[in-house]
């Protein structure tokens, strides 16, 4: 029974500007926003979306992910025919052969595809906070009767030599594709979602397999290519909240949006576009008696002894007496030991900072808002120890010593 559309999620990417957050974990996996992984974003939209075939292509280290994903159920993708499948880069007899680039890694795929005989692929990130219906998407590109859409959104014209760059006539028809220009024709940037017909998509990935000279990707050679082709292609405007979460400011900038979802667009308690996560079987959170949170989001099994404003705290976080966090995403089963003072920084998950130890610092002017300390995956602050605001700490730091 063919599928109309199924989704192919690449989700092979290191990450490598989160740094520590992403030395032992692929950037999907990365936590985001109390209780979620970026991943549970674009799986959540599926499921939303109607829609009920997802792989997931795989990379780089996989582990956590795979494990997360399982059988899909928390998606409501576990499935007999269709639901979610794993596709890390296939174990061919000569040795394993990575996926060289994005429209490689869907091309080492065409099998996984020709299985369920789509009418339609549509091609999502993996590393995007976003909420979207797809089916909007896709009834845009059936009345367009296009071959190739691609999801963007306007934005400010000084941003957008930083973006791949569609330019469009009145119609929404692709004229023009600009990879971060210098001197830009359009506002237009792609946010890396792509809905093809897909005989149309097979077609170009082995042609692109063929030329030797490719770098096997979407943005370089796919696109291009279509355009040289005169396909007919169309440019999906897209409104709503669409974040890549690839550095440390903006991945910080995202979780302090989830505080303030009437002005930032991210809604995380709407109950009519609920995103989906695997969640961490703990009790209930605790704030004990003289305790203070304020604008903070607190989750599972957290224990609240000091001081919590307009942070983010995952599941299991431990904050001891005299604690103050500030402006902070604390990620699960971290302890915050009494007196330390966290702020404006990302802490990821297993960390222990020790007594009285300082880490980050509320900026004192514009230009050092984007400084976001960040303490790796297990890492132990020691006691009295002091922690800049621009540290990247990806190593244990003994007590009183100090790392900027």
């Amino acid at each position: 029974m063919a599928k109309e559309m199924i989704a192919m999620l690449l989700a092979g990417g290191q990450g490598s500007r989160l740094y520590a957050l992403t030395e032992k974990l692929a950037k999907p996996a990365v936590p985001f926003g109390g209780k979620y992984r970026i991943i549970d974003f674009p799986l959540s939209n599926c499921v939303n979306s109607g829609i009920d075939t997802v792989g997931i292509l795989t990379q780089y280290q996989p582990l956590e992910l795979n494990e997360y994903i399982g059988n899909g159920q928390p998606w409501d993708l576990d499935r007999l025919y269709g639901g979610v499948h794993v596709l890390p880069p296939y174990q061919k007899a000569s040795g394993s052969d990575w996926y060289k680039g994005t429209a490689n890694a869907i091309y080492q795929n065409i099998s996984f595809i020709e299985r369920y005989d789509p009418e339609y692929v549509i091609i999502l990130s993996g590393d995007q906070i976003c909420k979207q219906d797809y089916s909007d998407f896709l009834k845009f590109h059936k009345e367009k009767d296009a071959e190739f859409s691609v999801a963007v959104m306007e934005v400010p014209w000084e941003e957008a030599p930083r973006f791949g760059l569609m330019v469009a006539d009145e119609n929404d028809k692709i004229t023009e594709f600009q990879e971060k220009p210098k001197n830009p024709k359009s506002n237009l940037a792609s946010m890396g979602i792509y809905i093809f017909n897909w005989d149309i998509l097979k077609k170009y990935l082995e042609e692109d397999e063929a030329d030797t000279t490719s770098e096997n990707d979407f943005g370089k050679n796919i696109i291009p290519n279509l355009l040289r082709d005169s396909r007919r292609m169309y440019a999906y405007h897209f409104s709503g909240y669409w974040k890549d979460v690839g550095t440390i400011a903006s991945l910080w900038e995202a979780n302090m949006e989830v505080l303030d979802p009437e002005h930032s667009g991210i809604n995380l308690f709407d109950d009519n576009w609920k995103v989906y996560s695997r969640n961490s079987g703990m009790t209930g959170h605790k704030i004990n008696p003289g305790a203070i949170v304020e604008n903070s989001m607190i989750t599972d099994g957290c224990r609240i002894k000091g001081t919590v404003k307009h942070s983010i705290l995952f599941a299991g976080v431990r904050v001891e007496d005299g604690a103050v966090i500030e402006d902070a995403v604390i990620m699960g089963n971290t302890v915050v030991k009494s007196g330390a003072v966290v702020k404006h920084c990302i802490v990821a998950e297993n960390v222990t900072i020790g007594e009285n130890a300082v880490v980050g610092a509320m900026p004192s002017g514009d230009g050092d808002a984007h400084d976001v300390a960040t303490i790796g995956n297990g890492i132990t602050i020691g006691a009295n120890a002091k922690i800049g605001p621009k540290a990247m700490v990806n190593k244990n730091v003994e007590g009183g010593e100090e790392q900027w």
